[in-house]
Protein backbone atom coordinates (compact mmCIF):
# COMPACT_ATOMS: atom_id res chain seq x y z
CA UNK A 1 0.00 0.00 0.00
CA UNK A 2 0.99 3.61 -0.52
CA UNK A 3 -0.12 6.43 1.76
CA UNK A 4 -0.15 9.80 0.03
CA UNK A 5 -0.02 12.28 2.89
CA UNK A 6 1.41 15.42 4.44
CA UNK A 7 3.28 15.19 7.72
CA UNK A 8 1.34 17.98 9.45
CA UNK A 9 -2.07 16.98 8.13
CA UNK A 10 -4.10 15.74 11.08
CA UNK A 11 -6.24 13.56 8.79
CA UNK A 12 -3.05 11.96 7.42
CA UNK A 13 -1.74 11.50 10.95
CA UNK A 14 -4.91 9.55 11.83
CA UNK A 15 -4.26 7.01 9.09
CA UNK A 16 -0.57 6.69 9.94
CA UNK A 17 -1.52 5.84 13.53
CA UNK A 18 -4.00 3.23 12.31
CA UNK A 19 -1.51 1.61 9.93
CA UNK A 20 1.14 1.35 12.65
CA UNK A 21 -1.38 0.15 15.25
CA UNK A 22 -2.44 -2.63 12.91
CA UNK A 23 1.16 -3.43 11.94
CA UNK A 24 0.53 -2.89 8.24
CA UNK A 25 3.50 -1.90 6.06
CA UNK A 26 3.09 0.98 3.62
CA UNK A 27 5.10 3.27 1.38
CA UNK A 28 5.12 6.88 2.51
CA UNK A 29 4.41 9.27 -0.38
CA UNK A 30 4.72 12.93 0.64
CA UNK A 31 2.25 15.48 -0.74
CA UNK A 32 3.23 18.96 0.43
CA UNK A 33 0.05 20.97 0.98
CA UNK A 34 1.71 24.34 1.52
CA UNK A 35 3.54 23.95 -1.78
CA UNK A 36 0.30 22.99 -3.51
CA UNK A 37 1.41 19.52 -4.52
CA UNK A 38 -2.10 18.17 -3.86
CA UNK A 39 -3.32 20.20 -6.85
CA UNK A 40 -0.85 18.59 -9.26
CA UNK A 41 -2.60 16.37 -11.86
CA UNK A 42 -0.59 13.30 -10.80
CA UNK A 43 -2.40 13.41 -7.46
CA UNK A 44 -5.57 15.43 -8.03
CA UNK A 45 -6.71 13.29 -10.97
CA UNK A 46 -7.31 10.43 -8.52
CA UNK A 47 -9.14 12.45 -5.87
CA UNK A 48 -12.37 14.38 -6.30
CA UNK A 49 -11.49 16.64 -3.37
CA UNK A 50 -7.72 16.71 -4.06
CA UNK A 51 -7.06 16.39 -0.35
CA UNK A 52 -4.83 14.17 1.78
CA UNK A 53 -4.66 11.49 2.87
CA UNK A 54 -5.16 9.05 0.04
CA UNK A 55 -4.47 5.37 0.40
CA UNK A 56 -3.44 3.55 -2.76
CA UNK A 57 -4.23 -0.11 -2.27
CA UNK A 58 -2.12 -3.01 -3.46
CA UNK A 59 -4.44 -3.53 -6.41
CA UNK A 60 -4.31 0.13 -7.47
CA UNK A 61 -7.51 1.47 -5.93
CA UNK A 62 -7.44 4.96 -4.41
CA UNK A 63 -9.29 5.61 -1.16
CA UNK A 64 -9.94 9.03 0.38
CA UNK A 65 -11.26 10.40 3.70
CA UNK A 66 -9.27 9.29 6.73
CA UNK A 67 -12.04 7.63 8.73
CA UNK A 68 -13.29 5.74 5.68
CA UNK A 69 -9.74 4.56 5.04
CA UNK A 70 -9.39 3.32 8.61
CA UNK A 71 -12.75 1.54 8.42
CA UNK A 72 -11.55 -0.12 5.19
CA UNK A 73 -8.38 -1.26 6.96
CA UNK A 74 -10.54 -2.73 9.73
CA UNK A 75 -12.65 -4.70 7.27
CA UNK A 76 -9.81 -5.73 4.97
CA UNK A 77 -7.34 -6.80 7.66
CA UNK A 78 -9.56 -8.33 10.37
CA UNK A 79 -6.70 -10.38 11.82
CA UNK A 80 -4.75 -7.27 12.86
CA UNK A 81 -5.38 -5.44 16.17
CA UNK A 82 -8.80 -3.83 16.01
CA UNK A 83 -9.44 -0.10 16.40
CA UNK A 84 -13.16 -0.74 16.90
CA UNK A 85 -13.33 -3.19 19.80
CA UNK A 86 -16.33 -4.31 21.78
CA UNK A 87 -20.00 -4.73 20.98
CA UNK A 88 -22.11 -2.61 18.63
CA UNK A 89 -22.78 0.00 21.31
CA UNK A 90 -19.09 0.33 22.20
CA UNK A 91 -18.17 0.70 18.53
CA UNK A 92 -20.83 3.40 18.12
CA UNK A 93 -19.36 5.27 21.10
CA UNK A 94 -15.89 5.08 19.56
CA UNK A 95 -17.09 6.23 16.14
CA UNK A 96 -19.01 9.13 17.67
CA UNK A 97 -15.91 10.38 19.49
CA UNK A 98 -13.86 10.16 16.30
CA UNK A 99 -16.56 12.04 14.40
CA UNK A 100 -16.66 14.78 17.04
CA UNK A 101 -13.08 15.57 16.07
CA UNK A 102 -13.28 14.85 12.35
CA UNK A 103 -16.62 16.57 11.69
CA UNK A 104 -17.02 19.20 14.41
CA UNK A 105 -13.50 20.48 15.21
CA UNK A 106 -11.28 19.82 12.23
CA UNK A 107 -13.30 21.14 9.24
CA UNK A 108 -13.50 24.75 10.45
CA UNK A 109 -9.85 24.85 11.45
CA UNK A 110 -8.05 23.18 8.57
CA UNK A 111 -5.48 24.73 6.26
CA UNK A 112 -8.00 25.74 3.58
CA UNK A 113 -10.22 27.59 6.04
CA UNK A 114 -7.34 29.36 7.76
CA UNK A 115 -5.91 30.35 4.39
CA UNK A 116 -9.25 31.78 3.29
CA UNK A 117 -9.58 33.77 6.50
CA UNK A 118 -6.16 35.32 6.00
CA UNK A 119 -5.84 35.68 2.23
CA UNK A 120 -9.38 36.14 0.93
CA UNK A 121 -10.96 37.87 3.92
CA UNK A 122 -7.89 39.85 4.89
CA UNK A 123 -7.75 38.73 8.51
CA UNK A 124 -4.52 39.23 10.41
CA UNK A 125 -2.35 36.40 11.65
CA UNK A 126 -3.58 37.19 15.17
CA UNK A 127 -7.23 37.03 14.12
CA UNK A 128 -6.67 33.77 12.26
CA UNK A 129 -5.03 32.22 15.31
CA UNK A 130 -7.80 33.53 17.57
CA UNK A 131 -10.33 31.82 15.30
CA UNK A 132 -8.47 28.53 15.58
CA UNK A 133 -8.06 28.78 19.33
CA UNK A 134 -11.72 29.61 19.93
CA UNK A 135 -13.24 26.83 17.85
CA UNK A 136 -10.69 24.20 18.77
CA UNK A 137 -11.13 24.90 22.49
CA UNK A 138 -14.93 24.84 22.16
CA UNK A 139 -14.75 21.50 20.37
CA UNK A 140 -12.39 19.98 22.91
CA UNK A 141 -14.61 21.13 25.77
CA UNK A 142 -17.50 19.27 24.12
CA UNK A 143 -15.23 16.24 23.71
CA UNK A 144 -14.39 16.41 27.43
CA UNK A 145 -18.06 16.53 28.35
CA UNK A 146 -18.71 13.48 26.20
CA UNK A 147 -15.86 11.58 27.84
CA UNK A 148 -17.35 12.44 31.23
CA UNK A 149 -20.74 11.09 30.15
CA UNK A 150 -19.12 7.91 28.88
CA UNK A 151 -17.14 7.53 32.11
CA UNK A 152 -20.40 7.69 34.07
CA UNK A 153 -21.94 5.14 31.69
CA UNK A 154 -19.04 2.74 32.17
CA UNK A 155 -19.26 3.11 35.94
CA UNK A 156 -23.00 2.40 35.90
CA UNK A 157 -22.34 -0.75 33.85
CA UNK A 158 -19.62 -1.91 36.22
CA UNK A 159 -16.89 -1.40 33.64
CA UNK A 160 -13.42 -0.14 34.64
CA UNK A 161 -12.53 3.48 33.85
CA UNK A 162 -11.18 4.06 30.36
CA UNK A 163 -7.44 4.51 29.93
CA UNK A 164 -7.82 5.69 26.35
CA UNK A 165 -10.84 7.46 24.87
CA UNK A 166 -12.83 4.26 25.31
CA UNK A 167 -11.52 1.22 27.11
CA UNK A 168 -7.97 0.06 27.61
CA UNK A 169 -6.63 0.04 24.06
CA UNK A 170 -6.00 2.42 21.18
CA UNK A 171 -9.14 2.97 19.11
CA UNK A 172 -10.43 4.97 16.17
CA UNK A 173 -11.27 7.76 18.63
CA UNK A 174 -7.66 8.03 19.74
CA UNK A 175 -6.54 8.07 16.10
CA UNK A 176 -8.64 11.23 15.73
CA UNK A 177 -7.83 12.85 19.07
CA UNK A 178 -4.02 12.65 18.99
CA UNK A 179 -3.55 14.69 15.78
CA UNK A 180 -6.07 17.27 16.98
CA UNK A 181 -4.12 17.82 20.19
CA UNK A 182 -0.89 18.02 18.18
CA UNK A 183 -2.33 20.87 16.12
CA UNK A 184 -3.91 22.50 19.16
CA UNK A 185 -0.47 22.68 20.72
CA UNK A 186 0.95 24.20 17.53
CA UNK A 187 -1.65 26.98 17.74
CA UNK A 188 -1.25 27.51 21.49
CA UNK A 189 -4.78 26.42 22.35
CA UNK A 190 -5.48 26.40 26.09
CA UNK A 191 -5.59 22.73 27.07
CA UNK A 192 -6.10 23.25 30.79
CA UNK A 193 -9.22 21.85 32.44
CA UNK A 194 -9.56 18.86 30.09
CA UNK A 195 -8.44 16.04 32.39
CA UNK A 196 -10.12 13.11 30.66
CA UNK A 197 -9.17 14.31 27.18
CA UNK A 198 -5.54 14.90 28.05
CA UNK A 199 -5.27 11.62 29.97
CA UNK A 200 -6.50 9.75 26.90
CA UNK A 201 -4.08 11.71 24.74
CA UNK A 202 -1.13 10.89 26.98
CA UNK A 203 -2.04 7.20 27.03
CA UNK A 204 -2.21 7.14 23.24
CA UNK A 205 0.97 9.18 22.86
CA UNK A 206 2.88 6.54 24.83
CA UNK A 207 2.02 3.77 22.35
CA UNK A 208 4.48 2.60 19.71
CA UNK A 209 1.92 3.26 16.97
CA UNK A 210 1.63 6.95 17.79
CA UNK A 211 5.36 7.36 18.32
CA UNK A 212 6.06 5.90 14.88
CA UNK A 213 3.31 8.00 13.24
CA UNK A 214 4.28 11.36 14.73
CA UNK A 215 4.91 14.21 12.28
CA UNK A 216 8.50 14.54 13.52
CA UNK A 217 9.10 10.92 12.45
CA UNK A 218 7.91 11.52 8.87
CA UNK A 219 10.48 11.66 6.04
CA UNK A 220 9.14 15.02 4.80
CA UNK A 221 9.12 16.67 8.23
CA UNK A 222 11.98 18.98 7.25
CA UNK A 223 10.66 19.79 3.78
Amino acid sequence: MKLHNYFRSSASYRVRIALHAKGLPYDYVPVHLVKGEHRAPAFASHMGDALVPALETEDGQWLNQSLAIIEWLEETYPDTPTLLPGNALARARIRALALQVACEIHPINNLRVLGYLKNALGQSEEAKNAWYQHWCRAGLEAFERQLALLAAERKAQGLPPSTFCWGDSLTLADCALVPQIFNAQRFNVDLQGLPLTMAAYQAALATDAVQKAQPSACPDAQA
